[in-house]
């Protein structure tokens, strides 16, 4: 190198007179900057060298510095000078050149509009002018001109409408159009962190270099793509300064310089980062961004991202270059990621030192971005971080598994909610419950209620969204889950607002998937209506609305008929875990009945052609199974539900029948049962399924099917069975040439042969005429019409005395009635109702006042007015209350007879004595402002107080006298008011009750744990279970919290909440559900046949044990008797029992309070005859006895089984020491359930 004045060292090679300068180019390059070899000329060392050529030799290296790589194959500059500056210029020319052609467009308009104002003042006034002579008729001929320019304009309009609709991805051009130029500038971008490893500036060839073919096709597009964003701006200044416009200024310009110099400049290609800040909008576009917060997410990562990756290509680009004043020769050699790595240190304040900044240029534009990318890293990045951590944990889509189905449960999810029905839905009593349960809630669980997902992890799964949006619904696959279940608060304020947000649910859910099943919890009868409504609900397809507070009450109203019902079918319908207790205490016996359940099994063809009753005692002797009813489909193949029908019904193929059992798999029993292979079996438990297959019943002739009918119904065997006669065979010989039966028409066969067998001389004796025939009608009496559904079409003797003219009971049949009263005439006042002497009544105590919501106290009336009670056995109801509260409730309840009101409070002593609460047959405590209270602890305490208030009154036994029991049912052959009639002869006298303890009461709940207020003499933990506590227990206290266990009960059988309802309302259909919904009452109908067959349906009632046809029972009999006697001889089912607690430990100190018994019996019965008196004290003496040998003799409760059969074994839940010494009074019920076989006149 030649070195001259201040040149570099080197080797140096001169003239000696003239002082010229010698170029050499450098052929060593390096691989990643610019080697800036400058070759100056020196001058001699000798004194005489002129100073012109001095300074010739200073000042030409300056000029010559800039110099490039170059390669043999690359032509370039031969003296390898920079053309940085003409990449450069290319785009400030374009850039500037464009802003001042814009500016100066915009003056020159301006100026035209100012000079020209005053002519287009001229030209408005001339054309309001040429209107005016148009209007007088005189036409002139239109400017061409005007005519042009406005064909102009509109040309110039549509172009730039569809430029606009072009770029703005309006249409599926448009958004592929958009999306095409932002996945273009990614790939420019690729590109230029491709070339980034390259020096700054190089020689390339345009037809070799492939990275610069595909940049130049990419730019191309750019442009085009920039034109018509141009032609679609409204506002060409600012386009011209946006960001994307700038971007392209200093990006594609470049590109074609470079083919024109055969240079790269790598420059300012790195602005194709800020195309980044558009990433949201094109997944904006792609419908892949929907919410809120991830559109705010995508959004600052692409703005920081973006600009963290421009500034570090401006770093890139000076470190490499250097500073142009310094004839760049400081530069540094850096990579693009290592200037990354610089720009994120900086942002951070870290600064490691590692990588640092040389070039002037780089570190004044570091002190300018520390001041903003400081500030943008300290508010971005927390921000991006809570976003990221508060993105929904639980937001993700329900992946279905093959052969498991799932639901999807909704609605009111707290801990409280979730736990009460994992519990039920998942216990270990169901049959391989192979359903996962998905839970769908707007706001995330705690972290109590995710522990509780955690541990049934299998089985449940939980995501945050609302089933109100179609997107949740198709994340949880609404379409393909086997139901849906919609949970209610019951605790709310507002109980109308709930039902309405779970009305609103139903709708969305029917909207997106109209077939999907919906079991939802309501909390008001009324609102029941509006589900109606929605055109896709459909009860028949599955669809059921639990209604808390219609069930609540009557299982209340069940309770007034008979004390404790309320806890027996409570427990029956609450899957309840094994307990075993060793202590022989109350205890034992009442959590072997809390652990059984109610179930549905189809009969098996061995029961085909028994009557019920039949079934029924081979299911309990034989199967160790309580069967209370069955599913009846009668000839037009509708299905009922029949609670204990009697013997007159026949059991068909395929029927469904009810049982009351331990777990599914005893069930199985029935379905599995072969008189040929099990009729010797003494253990249950090997009763399964056998090998034999079925009789075909078309090989049989119909001789024999009926006959084989006829041999099931009188237990006697084929051969011995003399029950045809030859007659009858004759008759059916010919019958059966007339036409086949089918397997199903056996059973209307066989009850018409006995309806022809018994116009014959019966060879039966009188006793076995009382089995078969029970207290029903003699069949005799109509033999044709026992070839129809008895059920439905009543005998010659009620159409006879139906009369038409009055209206006693509804349209439907199910209630009595009458017309609607004025509730002016059923106010009593003190005295009025002090010398009413009340007795055998209903006391009703309700809180409220004219703000509480209304409980619905028809569905508390409606079961003591069902219309299978006569008259005269309708327990008298007095409401005791505010009188604004009961106006607002009276419109539902002026059509039912039997109705007062004492306007007062239940806290008042004198208004409780004035309605004779102590000759009450129950006294029921209610409250319409539970919910209207925040602490828990005291959302019960005006209940509680009324309950302890009753209970502290003390009475005098002077009016003992003037009492009388209520007016009960009592079936046939069981009547103590006449001696020839009834078993047990003679009465004790009905002893006045002396204080308020041994009122019957009934105690409603909102706080499950309040229940231990309710008796101070108890010894109930607060912790312990409301099951577990004693007057939950005796049938005294009465929580909506156990009616939780229905939703996963009638998910599992929609037929479970048909037979409570059927128990629990009195007879509620949802035809009549329809006709509330439009009258919101009652309406009266004439009596028809069709009407007063709704009559005769079962009921609920309550027997002594100590008198009556029961007595030898009553002490020392066992239950397995009770059971068959009262069947065969009063075709009763037994299902219940009360009895005393601890009444078998004589001790002396003796509780005389009675708890509801472990075993269930209820009792159906025909009879219409009303009871006599009973003395309440003599009721729990029966009882207390009749427990006592219920413990001596438990593994006899059936009365074939011997000492080493299977003992019945109940599985319950697991309970403490001190859990089992808690329950310790109050009282439980028996259960009669009798049909209605005639009509009387009632007044």
């Amino acid at each position: 190198m030649a070195n001259g004045g201040g040149g570099g060292g080197g080797s140096t090679s001169g003239g000696g007179g003239g002082g010229g300068s010698s170029l050499r180019m450098s052929s060593n390059i390096h691989a990643n900057h610019l080697s800036l070899d400058a070759s100056s000329s020196s001058s001699s060392s000798s004194s005489s060298s002129s100073s012109s050529s001095s300074s010739s030799s200073v000042h030409e290296p300056k000029m010559d510095a800039l110099i490039i790589p170059v390669t043999m194959e690359v032509p370039c500059d031969s003296r390898g000078q920079r053309m940085w500056w003409a990449f450069l210029a290319s785009s400030m020319v374009t850039f500037f050149g464009g802003l001042f052609i814009i500016l100066l467009w915009r003056t020159l308009k301006y100026l035209w509009t100012v000079c020209c104002h005053c002519g287009g003042k001229t030209k408005e006034a001339q054309k309001i002018n040429n209107g005016s002579s148009q209007a007088d008729g005189t036409l002139k001929p239109v400017d061409e001109k005007e005519e042009a320019v406005a064909a102009e304009v509109g040309w110039m309009t549509s172009v730039k409408d569809w430029a606009g609709v072009m770029i703005s991805a309006q249409t599926l051009t448009g958004r592929v159009l958009v999306v095409l130029v932002f996945a273009l500038s990614i790939g420019a971008l690729v590109i230029y962190f491709i070339d980034s490893s390259n020096p700054i500036e190089s020689c390339q060839n345009f037809y070799k270099d492939f990275t610069l073919q595909i940049d130049m096709a990419f730019n191309v597009f750019f442009l085009l793509y920039f034109g018509l964003r141009f032609i679609a701006a409204n506002d060409k200044l600012w386009f011209w300064l946006e960001v994307n416009s700038v971007v392209d200024f200093f990006t594609v310009p470049p590109v074609f310089v470079s083919v024109y110099l055969n240079r790269s400049w790598l420059g300012l290609r790195f602005l194709r980062a800020l195309r980044l800040i558009q990433f949201s909008e094109i997944l904006q576009f792609l419908n892949i961004l929907k919410t809120s917060n991830s559109i705010k997410l995508v959004n600052l990562l692409s703005i920081f991202i973006s600009t963290w990756l421009t500034a570090a290509g401006f770093i890139h680009l000076v470190e490499n270059s250097g500073d142009p004043w310094e004839n760049f020769q400081n530069n540094q050699a850096l990579t693009y990621w290592e200037c990354v790595y610089l720009l994120m240190v900086t942002m951070s304040t870290v600064g490691y030192g590692d990588v640092y900044a040389k070039t002037t240029l780089g570190r004044l534009f570091m002190v300018f971005f520390i001041l903003g990318g400081l500030a943008m890293f300290a508010s971005y990045v927390p921000e991006i971080i809570e976003l990221i951590g508060n993105r929904k944990k639980y937001g993700g889509s329900y992946s279905a598994v093959s052969g498991r189905k799932h639901i999807v449960v909704c609605g009111h999810i707290t801990l409280e909610s979730v736990s009460n029905f994992l519990k039920d839905f998942l216990h270990k009593d169901r049959d391989d419950v192979n359903v996962e349960i998905v839970f769908l809630h707007n706001i995330s669980p705690n972290l109590e209620l995710e522990a509780l997902f955690k541990r049934h992890f299998t089985q449940v799964e939980f995501y945050q969204g609302s089933v109100l949006n179609p997107h949740d619904l198709a994340r949880v696959k609404i379409e393909s889950a086997d139901a849906c279940l919609i949970l209610a608060n019951k605790y709310c304020a507002d109980p109308d607002a709930e039902d309405a947000s779970n009305i609103m649910r139903v709708i969305s859910i029917k909207n997106y998937h109209p077939k999907i099943r919906i079991i939802t919890q309501m909390l008001q009868y009324h609102n029941k209506a509006h589900l109606l409504n929605i055109p896709s609900w459909n009860w028949k397809e599955g669809d059921d609305a639990i209604c808390l507070a219609e069930l609540k009450l009557g299982f209340i109203a069940q309770s007034c008929l008979a004390q404790g019902l309320s806890t027996m079918l409570a427990n029956l319908f609450s899957m309840r875990s094994f307990i075993k207790i060793e202590e022989d205490t109350w205890q034992k016996y009442y959590l072997e009945g809390v652990s059984n359940e109610m179930y549905t099994e189809y009969l098996s063809s061995a029961f085909v052609g028994l009557s019920f009753p039949t079934v029924c005692e081979l299911c309990f002797v034989k199967l160790k199974l309580l069967m209370i009813a069955i599913e009846y489909k009668s000839a037009n193949r509708e299905s009922r539900i029949l609670i204990n029908p009697g013997n007159h019904l026949k059991i068909q193929e395929g029927t469904l029948g009810f049982f009351i059992a331990s777990d599914a798999k005893e069930v199985k029993r029935a379905f599995f049962y072969c008189k040929a292979c099990h009729d010797d079996i003494t253990d249950p438990k090997r009763i399964k399924k056998c090998g034999c297959k079925r009789l075909i019943y078309s090989e049989m002739s119909i001789y024999k099917r009926m006959r084989r009918a006829c041999c099931f119904g009188c237990g006697r065997s084929e051969r011995a069975c003399s029950c045809m006669s030859d007659r009858v065979r004759g008759d059916v010989d010919t019958l059966e040439r007339a036409f086949p039966l089918s397997s199903v028409s056996v059973n209307d066969c066989s009850t018409s042969f006995r309806a022809f067998e018994d116009e014959q001389p019966s060879t039966l004796s009188p006793k076995k005429k009382q089995r078969n025939g029970g207290m029903r009608n003699s069949p005799s009496s109509s033999p044709k019409l026992m070839r129809h559904d008895p059920l439905l079409i009543p005998g010659n003797d009620q159409i006879d005395n139906m009369d038409s003219n009055v209206k006693k009971y509804d349209s439907t049949g199910m209630f009595h009635w009458c017309a609607p009263k004025e509730i002016e005439k059923v106010i009593l006042t003190r005295s009025e109702a002090a010398m009413t002497v009340l007795s055998g009544h209903v006391v009703v105590c309700i809180f409220g006042d004219v703000s509480s919501a209304l409980i619905g106290l028809r569905n508390l009336v409606m079961p003591l007015r069902a219309s299978n009670f006569h008259y005269h056995e309708l327990k008298h109801i007095v409401f005791v209350g505010s009188i604004e509260y009961l106006k607002r409730e009276w419109e539902t309840l002026h059509n039912f007879p039997k109705v007062s009101i004492l306007p007062g409070t239940p806290l008042s002593r004198a208004d409780l004595r004035a309605v004779n609460i102590n000759l009450c047959d129950m006294c029921v405590i209610l409250s319409a402002n539970q919910n209207n209270i925040d602490d828990t602890s005291l959302q019960d305490k005006e209940c509680i107080l009324a309950s302890l208030n009753i209970k502290s009154m003390q009475f005098d036994d002077s009016i003992g006298v003037l009492q009388a029991n209520s007016q009960g049912f009592t079936p046939p052959g069981m009547d103590r008011s006449s001696p020839d009639n009834s078993p047990v002869h003679g009465m004790l006298r009905q002893p006045s009750i002396t204080t308020g303890v041994n009122i019957p009461i009934i105690t409603e709940l909102v706080n499950d744990t309040n229940v231990q207020f309710l008796d101070q003499d108890d010894d109930d933990d607060p912790d312990t279970e409301l099951y577990l506590t004693q007057p939950f227990a005796c049938g005294t206290a009465f929580a909506v919290s156990v009616l939780d266990s229905l939703m996963s009960a009638t998910y599992f059988n929609d037929n479970i909440l048909t037979l409570i309802r059927t128990l629990v309302t009195g007879g509620a259909t949802p035809e009549l559900e329809a006709l509330i919904a439009e009258e919101n009452a009652l309406r009266g109908g004439y009596s028809t046949p069709q009407t007063l067959a709704n009559r005769d349906r079962c009921r609920v009632a309550q027997l002594a044990l100590l008198d009556g046809p029961f007595a030898d029972l009553g002490d020392g009999g066992c239950y397995g008797d009770l059971f068959c006697k009262a069947l065969k001889t009063y075709n009763m089912l037994c299902f219940g029992i009360y009895r005393l607690r601890d009444a078998h430990l004589s001790a002396p100190s003796q509780c005389t309070k009675s708890k509801k018994s472990s075993s269930v019996h209820s009792i159906p019965s025909t009879a219409n005859r009303p009871n006599r008196p009973k003395s309440r004290e003599s009721r729990d003496k029966q009882n207390a006895t009749r427990m006592n040998r219920m413990g001596q003799a438990e593994k006899k409760w059936f009365t074939d089984e011997p000492d080493n059969a299977y003992p019945r074994n109940i599985q319950i839940k697991p309970m403490s020491t001190h859990m089992a010494n808690q329950i310790n009074q109050y009282k439980s019920t028996s259960s009669l359930i009798p049909p209605i076989r005639e009509v009387e006149d009632e007044c």
